[in-house]
């Protein structure tokens, strides 16, 4: 079966840049960590997911691309970038990656994002993105992760 046009996007964009990894879509929802892991058959925290900060006196998104097991601390993590954070609606999300809350790819976005990868996230051998659409992900290395998105790994909760 086809892809649906977002995860077909973030499938070439995989391709063009030299890599093989295979955009799938599942059955069940992936929109949230613990469901991705659920429909994948992997730990959470194995969940590299993708969260959309608005920079307040930016006016930018802040991608922060954290293990699922984790919840960001967002008063260190603007302490660290020297701006207040707010969480991002989904007109922002829409916006300013191309993807809906809940399939926001690490990559592909409509704009560049400045990215922040969870350290957490390097101590696995797999993790699983996001793919552009919230029923498909991809498998991917954390180093694959830091090189695609060219991110800055920090620690984040």
């Amino acid at each position: 079966m086809p892809l649906k046009e977002s995860a077909q996007r973030i499938q070439e964009l995989l391709a063009e840049s030299g890599y093989d990894n295979r955009v799938v879509e599942l059955p069940d929802s992936t929109r949230t960590a613990q469901e991705a892991a659920d429909a994948i058959g992997c730990d959470t925290a194995q969940i590299a997911k993708s969260i959309v900060f608005r920079r307040k006196r930016a006016d930018a998104p802040l991608l922060v691309v954290a293990s699922g097991a984790n919840r960001v601390n967002e008063k260190k993590l603007a302490a660290e970038i020297g701006d207040k954070l707010e969480k991002a609606d989904a007109d922002f999300v829409r916006g300013r990656t191309g993807f809906v809350i809940g399939g926001v790819a690490p990559i592909g976005h409509a704009e560049p994002l400045v990215t922040i990868i969870d350290e957490d996230l390097l101590q696995f051998d797999t993790l699983w993105a996001a793919a552009g659409h919230p029923k498909a992900v991809f498998q991917l290395t954390p180093a694959q992760l830091v090189e695609m998105t060219g991110g800055t790994v920090a620690a984040v909760k």
